[in-house]
This record gives structure tokens, C-alpha cells and sequence, in this order.
């Protein structure tokens, strides 16, 4: 048996931290090359390439409906929700490397 696939939700900001980027993905890692690629309009227009907040899912449907929730609140919860996981905004993304 294969072990189960593994979905991100995310937040990406730039480095004055204006920015914030909310995604999800079934590979974290891959994606972040997209982003420090340029290959998202969004991320490269605004220099969005920081990951801020990453949490993780089993279940696709699980993960888009918390991605929906993250985007619907207001830029004080999202801001919020980094400072709880991530008070320092340390770039996450260093540890998938």
C-alpha cells in the first residue's frame, strides 16, 4: 500500500511582507520553484516568493476548502494565522530543501 498523498495550503509574501499569497498544491516543494521562477504572474509581478505558512492535508477537497476559508478572511487573520505558526516569518521553504 502506498502511502497517501500529502496537500498544501500555503502563504507566500514578499520581503516588506505587503504582499500575501494564499495557495494549495500536492507538492510544496515543486511549486516553490514555480514561484522563485517567475512562473505565476501573481507571486512575480508582487516578488511574492516567501513561504510564511504551510499546512498540511490528505485529503484535496479538505485542502481547497481551507485554501477558500484562508482567502475569504480578512488580511488581519491571515496575518493572524502566520504569527501563530511563524512569529518570526521565517522563509518555511528553507526546510524543504
Amino acid at each position: 500500500m502506498s502511502p497517501s498523498k500529502q496537500y498544501w495550503v500555503y502563504i507566500l509574501t514578499n520581503k516588506s511582507h505587503k504582499v500575501l499569497y494564499t495557495g494549495v498544491t500536492g507538492d510544496l516543494r515543486q511549486r516553490m520553484e514555480q514561484h522563485r521562477g517567475r512562473s505565476s504572474s501573481f507571486t512575480a509581478k508582487y516578488k511574492a516568493d516567501k513561504l510564511v505558512y504551510a499546512e498540511p492535508f490528505g485529503d484535496i477537497q479538505e485542502a481547497i476548502a481551507r485554501e477558500k476559508q484562508i482567502k475569504a478572511g480578512s488580511r488581519q487573520k491571515k496575518l493572524d494565522l502566520i504569527r501563530e505558526l511563524n512569529p518570526y516569518w521565517k522563509d518555511l521553504s528553507e526546510d524543504l530543501w
